[in-house]
Order: C-alpha cells, then structure tokens, then sequence
C-alpha cells in the first residue's frame, strides 16, 4: 500500500495516489484567491495589501492586534483578515471577492505530494 498518511487529533488516514506524468503522488485541494487582471494567486498579505490600496481600500488600524482591516472612504465595508496568513481561509476570501466583484476569484488548487515510500 502506497500513499501518504496524513496524521490529525481526530484521527489519521490514507491519501490516496494518483499518476501525473508518470510520477506517483498525493493530491490536495485547497482554495486560494486570484487576482483577476494579472492572474496572480494572491500568496501574501503585501500582495493582497498592494492590490488592495490602488483599489482604493486603506489599512484601518483598529482596536483588535490580531486583525488586518481595510476599509474604503466611499463605502461602510470593511474587511477583517486575521493576522497570521496561514488562517486565511475561503471565508475571508470570499468576503473580498463579494466586496471586490471582477476584481478577484476563488478557485481550487490541487496540490501535488511526491510520495518517497511509494518507490520502496
């Protein structure tokens, strides 16, 4: 039996494999978030930040240190994000995407692991 184990709290399971170009591996799905007019995945903060101000969104500097917040002038939207990127998750993505529309899409990301055991 070949694959990855993936070991959580709850409990541990086998991921499957799957043959891409000949190479035996894992695959994962993940969301992540693309910035429509350069087709980039968004992968940091400062990205998102960069897009985000010639949008016309500016940081908000509230009360909470564990949040990044933007706001627009012309608008009551706000978006909170949480500090660390690791916990961005499809939630605050798609919140941009609402507050955003033809600026950003989410979509899914298979993510490929090499299985070294599977050679053995």
């Amino acid at each position: 039996m070949s694959g990855v184990w993936v070991f959580k709290k709850d409990g541990f399971r086998l991921m499957e494999k799957r043959k891409a170009e000949g190479i035996a591996c894992s695959s994962l799905k993940k969301k992540v978030l693309v910035h429509l007019a350069s087709g980039e995945v968004v992968s940091s903060y400062s990205s998102l930040e960069q897009i985000l101000s010639n949008l016309g969104w500016e940081r908000y500097y509230g009360r909470d240190p564990q949040l990044y917040q933007f706001h627009k002038r012309s608008s009551t939207d706000l978006i909170s994000l949480p500090k660390n990127f690791s916990k961005f998750t499809s939630v605050y993505m798609y919140d941009i995407v609402i507050k955003n529309p033809n600026v950003f899409h989410v979509r899914d990301m298979e993510i490929c692991f090499v299985s070294i055991l599977s050679s053995l």
